[in-house]
């Protein structure tokens, strides 16, 4: 082997100008690279850090930006769809009333999803109860269950649930599963079998199948956790299908939040599965075309409005409507996420909420599954607390997982989307966000508790150069590309 590579060595030393031929081949490597990357047209330190970073990998970086750079996916043909999936119902123009403030308007517009209502929102605490009133709801459906998830694990939780949407299945009931093909690939088709031989459908989201010449979608994942039954019953939040979410089965299991709602707002719930579904597995918009799927509805006494985001829009709807109800915000601003990588405008509302003088939270765990966002996280946490910002750490046995905003005593957002660039911009998410003083009361007492549980983060905590202040720094170097 040793021969090998001396010879090649040897023949390698003969070419005239080698340096000279290498230095210009990596010169033309950072030009068509960088080029390509500034075309995207990104903020400036997240195409600065790009280019910076693969400079130091020639050509190898080439392949992990091919991977996994930014991507954008051209799916209007399913927004012009939507006349074909009887979303007709929907009023095009938000009317002017009291109902439809800024944020509303904001949402709707970068959506295309107006501001609705719901006759209750029932907040579900823990994965053990979310599926309990899944399951519940599951056994009493008449015509169709729609899901999407970013987790769905082969264990005692994934295959129970899976077993009752057979059972419906069986019984005549549609039933439609699309899963996301990384997050929940442990799922095989064996696990499928009965439900698919029932008569239900599945179909995988961006499947890591690689094609010549074509960017994979290997880094575009749905992170969204929806559910609708018969149009009429609907469910969102962070909480995943698998053993890990369960705190009856796993005593390290995520401490979590879901919402059930039901009433006319479940219909934008139908409406971003239905084109997710028709996107991933191909089907004809024109097969949800059926009053089954999108039932007449009074209206409810809970504002509530889906905010849906993903690579397929610029205009990062959720990440807007964060920082626009924090703006909105006159007397209090409590944000609750597990991953915590905030762009610049976020940073800048909450900093300024906070020096305001409102009652400006942040919850943290002190120590999510992923030590580089950990440390990101911890680098913003002097600039927050000295602002006036109340940083906290959970630091509970379990991890933290909600992702929820409240301001004031009658706004809140909770859905799947983390304060990250990743669910701002590369994932698509899903939130609900709801105007109710009493859902936001019952909200902020169950967050109270949360709080309770943590630790608040000192203006002297520790910060030695090794140990924190170097790692905290250089993980936040990666923010961008987190």
């Amino acid at each position: 082997m040793s021969g090998y590579l001396h010879a090649a060595w040897d023949w390698l030393d003969r070419i005239p100008y080698l340096g000279l031929i290498l230095v210009l081949a990596w010169l033309g490597y950072i030009l068509g690279l960088g080029v390509w990357i500034v075309l995207q047209k990104r903020e400036p330190v997240a195409t600065l850090s790009w280019v910076m970073s693969l400079a130091l990998l020639p050509y190898v970086g080439f392949l992990i930006y091919f991977l996994l750079g930014p991507q954008r996916i051209k799916r209007q043909r399913l927004r012009r769809g939507r006349s074909r999936t009887g979303m007709t119902r929907y009023s095009d123009v938000c009317a002017a009333d009291d109902a439809c403030v800024e944020l509303a308007r904001v949402g709707q517009a970068t959506t295309g999803l107006p501001p609705s209502t719901a006759y209750s929102a029932q907040w579900l605490v823990d994965g053990h109860a979310t599926y309990a009133a899944l399951l519940e709801a599951i056994e009493a459906a008449d015509h169709h269950i729609h899901l999407e998830y970013y987790i769905w694990k082969p264990d005692r939780t994934g295959l129970r649930l899976l077993d009752a949407l057979a059972r419906r299945a069986r019984a005549g009931v549609h039933v439609r599963l699309l899963l996301d093909a990384v997050g929940s690939a442990g799922l095989k088709a064996r696990h499928l079998r009965a439900l698919v031989e029932a008569g239900g459908e599945f179909s995988w989201f961006h499947p890591t199948r690689f094609r010549p010449f074509t960017r994979p979608w290997v880094n575009l994942r749905t992170h969204r956790k929806i559910a609708v039954v018969d149009g009429k019953v609907g469910f969102i939040g962070g909480v995943n299908v698998t053993d890990d979410q369960d705190e009856t089965l796993a005593p390290q299991a995520f401490r979590d939040l879901h919402l059930r709602v039901d009433g006319a707002v479940v219909r934008s719930l139908q409406l971003a599965f239905v084109e997710d579904w028709v996107y991933a597995a191909g089907a004809d918009p024109a097969g949800f075309d059926d009053r089954h799927y999108w039932p007449a509805h009074e209206p409810g006494p809970v504002l509530a409005q889906l905010l849906v985001s993903g690579p397929d829009s610029s205009w990062e709807a959720i990440h807007r409507l964060y920082v626009a109800a924090i703006h909105e915000a006159r007397q209090r601003v409590w944000v609750v996420t597990p991953y915590f990588v905030p762009g610049e405008a976020a940073r800048m509302a909450l900093t300024s909420a906070a020096l305001g003088g409102l009652d400006t939270r942040l919850l943290v765990p002190r120590r999510s599954d992923s030590r580089l966002v950990t440390l990101a996280a911890r680098s913003y946490f002097d600039e927050l607390v000295q602002a006036g910002v109340q940083v906290y750490e959970y630091a509970g046995p379990r991890m933290l997982h909600t992702k929820a905003l409240l301001t004031d005593d009658h706004l809140c957002i909770v859905g799947s989307a983390n304060f990250d660039y990743r669910s701002f911009r590369l994932n698509f998410e899903a939130s609900m966000m709801v105007r109710d003083t009493e859902a936001c009361a019952s909200l902020a007492r169950l967050l109270e508790a949360e709080f309770a549980a943590a630790s608040r983060v000192r203006p002297d905590r520790p910060c030695g150069l090794w140990r924190h202040r170097l790692p905290e720094s250089l993980a936040r170097l990666l923010s961008p590309l987190l």
